[in-house]
């Protein structure tokens, strides 16, 4: 059952990081025209950097808090 909440909430973070990496090429091109901005976003490009980082730290996070249950419940089968 965890891991298969664990699979519903990759989803999220998928659509969440797709957001956070079309933010990076938003902060120097201009959406209208598609041309350089003259002076970037700096704080939209860090903020989607930043935000990548921490989806990639909680997803790698969950994960490993997935795999621990995962043994711990396979464990306890074996020595019964």
């Amino acid at each position: 059952m965890a891991l298969q909440q664990h699979i519903f909430m990759d989803k999220y973070m998928m659509v969440v990081l797709g957001f956070l990496m079309i933010g990076i090429p938003i902060a120097f091109l201009s959406p209208t025209t598609g041309e350089l901005r003259e002076e970037p976003f700096f704080a939209l490009f860090w903020a989607s950097i930043g935000g990548i980082i921490a989806v990639v730290v909680y997803s790698g996070y969950k994960g490993k808090k997935a795999r621990q249950q995962a043994n711990r419940e396979r464990r306890r089968k074996f020595k019964k």
